[in-house]
């Protein structure tokens, strides 16, 4: 191994080490491919209630990473002519529909793997396993869920989209999507220690997630280990290891073909999905590929996408100009700070690379009238008013049922509300939470920002918070 990679090793085993004593995480493990050599770091404890360390090879919840392994298989199917990406879906799914009529009609394939659909699902939790949940995930659409916006009109982080792709993948081949992710993904891939359930997993060491204990704030382990198997393609049941993370992350450095010389995406799909495919021109919404979110930082795009699990965070970031893969895992879910060091100090110090600065001045004087109002997307309600000069958000979750209650509440460590968030403005339209240094969101962190949109009789018809839409009721 080169001496540089020597050093980010011993630099990241060092930031882990004292990023998890000081903020409580209990277990990290991360690894860094580069230009043909790779590290894996591990530190503290897979799950406390047993003690068992996090390992090398300790799997882990891939959670929202597993979007970029969807969109991998929906661009298969376009390779193989089964799919196109610019027909209609319900011309594959004719049972596809959202609670208004035709609302479905005009979403493209592309749409849902782009996040420009406007499906409005992003909480909607219907709970059901095996081999048909996919199918009673987008059969609930047609009766519990509408559109924030047209297809292709805006940008909005979706798992309703990335769901529906998955059940659109069950069609065109025939396989449920759990058999077709082994057989495409991981097989071809050589993730080896992959798995797409619970049970699966149980079988060899896996990370649980951890939320802090209401009474003594020290980690507790979480009383649900996965999402519903509705949720697998937005990342609800997939676990592996950073190993196997970095292979798939190297396959698309490598244009498709996997560390193992197997081709498992067209030179052309693998391009595809790097390349712009909407843009918000928003410093706090990056612009969007297929599948991937692609960071600015100066001239170097890093493909990215995290992912939350219950009481865990992924990350997988792939850096094509640079033949570099990072990914990591935390298992609580508030370590995407350390992920963010992380890659910072990658690009900075290993790479060399300038990271400018994304927000240099803001401007106290901006009108906050034309943000204030009632904000609504699936199950959640966003009040946002004028408190001391400033703007102050109260987010409200609204259950839809008794079961989207329990396993959101279980998702989220038993919370239902967040405490009143001031914000402070940095122009008309954008919004920096008050107390974070300016530096704070150069990188991964762009995403605490938020932003409103499409001001008509001076008042905004949506706001943007983590790359994630609500409209003005």
């Amino acid at each position: 191994m080169n001496s540089k990679l020597h050093i980010v090793e011993a630099q990241i085993r060092e930031q882990a080490a004292a990023y998890c004593e000081s903020n409580d995480v209990p277990g990290f493990v991360a690894g860094v491919y580069h230009a043909g050599e790779q590290i894996v770091v591990a530190h503290g404890t897979a799950n406390v209630a047993t003690g068992t360390p996090m390992l090398h090879d300790t799997g882990f919840l891939f959670g929202s990473v597993t979007k970029v392994l969807t969109t991998t298989l929906v661009l298969q199917q376009v390779d193989r002519g089964l799919l196109d990406l610019d027909t209609p879906v319900v011309k594959y799914l004719p049972e596809f529909a959202m609670n208004a009529p035709d609302a479905a009609d005009k979403i493209l394939v592309r749409h849902l793997i782009s996040h420009t659909n406007g499906i409005d699902a992003d909480l909607f939790f219907p709970d059901a396993k095996g081999r048909d949940a996919v199918r009673t995930y987008v059969e609930g659409l047609a009766k519990s869920c509408g559109t924030l916006f047209e297809p292709g009109e805006q940008l909005s982080y979706s798992n309703g989209g990335m769901i529906v792709a998955g059940r659109l993948l069950e069609v065109v081949t025939g396989l449920s999507f759990p058999d077709l992710l082994e057989r495409d993904i991981y097989a071809p891939v050589g993730m080896k220690d992959s798995s797409t359930s619970a049970e699966q997993a149980i079988l060899r060491s896996t990370a649980v997630g951890h939320f802090p204990d209401p009474e003594t704030m020290a980690a507790k382990p979480t009383a649900m280990f996965t999402l519903p198997d509705t949720w697998g393609p937005a990342g609800g049941t997939p676990i592996g290891t950073i190993a196997d993370l970095l292979a798939f992350g190297r396959t698309h450095l490598a244009g498709g073909v996997s560390p193992s010389g197997a081709r498992v995406l067209s030179t052309e799909s693998t391009a595809l999905m790097q390349q712009v495919a909407f843009d918000m021109a928003s410093p706090n919404v990056p612009p969007i590929g297929l599948g991937w979110v692609l960071y600015p930082f100066g001239d170097t795009t890093v493909l990215a996408m995290s992912g939350a699990s219950p009481g865990g965070g992924s990350i997988l970031c792939v850096i094509p100009e640079h033949d570099l893969v990072f990914t990591a895992f935390a298992n609580t879910s508030g370590a995407s700070m350390l992920h963010d060091q992380i890659l910072q100090r990658l690009l900075s110090d290993h790479l060399g690379i300038q990271i400018p600065t994304l927000i240099t001045e803001s401007e106290p004087d901006v009108d906050l009238t034309p943000y204030v109002g009632v904000y609504r997307s699936n199950q959640l309600r966003i009040d946002v008013s004028i408190v001391d000069g400033q703007l102050e958000e109260r987010a409200t979750y609204e259950p839809a049922d008794e079961t989207q209650e329990h396993i959101f509440t279980q998702f989220a460590g038993g919370m239902t509300a967040a405490p009143p968030q001031r914000y402070v403005p940095i122009r008309p339209g954008l919004f920096a939470p008050a107390g974070y240094p300016l530096e704070t969101f150069d990188g991964y962190l762009r995403l605490l920002l938020v932003s409103y949109h499409d001001v008509r009789d001076g008042q905004a018809r949506f706001r943007n918070c983590a790359d994630r839409l609500t409209r003005r009721a």
